[in-house]
């Protein structure tokens, strides 16, 4: 982690200067498993107090004392959805997800060997997983050092804060400001949400 922030700090004086209000950094990471995959989807959209009562919610009615799997969340039934509070749209999601996980087409044990390009097309194979959520668990569950998540709104606003830029920036501008950053992307990623104070995660 040290290289990672001497390298940035020499590579872009305006993230130095917020790396030195920062502070230390502390990336909080997640198991990279099934769970924290149907917890990301589960807190999509939502505020974190709501997404986290809900999630709480779901996990005991999947029976699961400790990890989440596949075989809890499909044994639910609406009656069960219902009172745990998810949508139907997001129940969809989790059930494919669970459906694909235990045909063996999400293979979380294969996902470390995997290119940080080939985790998000073997991830967006189930619904309700975009290239945002599978960035999210690359960064946070694989713990893969060069993450760009140049679609986040935080990481957008943090740009045009720091940089002066008079309106969000694209895709491209985000990815021509972080091209000085490889080959530490997810670190100067988490220093842009905390410099918002934005404790990005899953």
């Amino acid at each position: 982690m040290r290289r990672a922030i001497l390298h940035l700090k020499h590579a872009d004086p305006v993230l130095r200067g917020i790396i030195e209000r920062v502070g230390r950094n502390k990336i909080q990471y997640a198991e990279p498993d099934f769970e924290t995959l149907v917890r990301s989807v589960v807190f999509q959209q939502l505020s974190g107090k709501s997404a986290r009562a809900i999630f709480a919610r779901l996990k005991a009615a999947a029976g699961a004392a400790s990890r989440m799997t596949p075989e809890g969340i499909l044994a639910l039934g609406a009656e069960d959805v219902r009172k745990v509070g998810l949508s139907q749209q997001k129940t969809k999601y989790l059930r494919d997800i669970a459906e694909k996980t235990q045909a063996g087409i999400i293979n979380f044990r294969r996902l470390p060997r995997l290119s940080d390009k080939g985790v998000i097309g073997h991830l967006t194979a189930a619904k309700g997983v975009g290239v945002w959520t599978a960035q999210m668990f690359l960064l946070f569950a694989l713990r893969r050092p060069d993450v760009l998540a140049m679609g986040d709104l935080g990481i957008r606003s943090a740009i045009r804060k720091a940089y002066r830029l008079r309106a969000l920036p694209t895709h491209a501008k985000v990815e021509k400001i972080g091209k000085k950053w490889h080959p530490y992307c997810s670190v100067a990623c988490w220093y842009l949400w905390r410099s918002q104070d934005n404790r990005a995660g899953i």
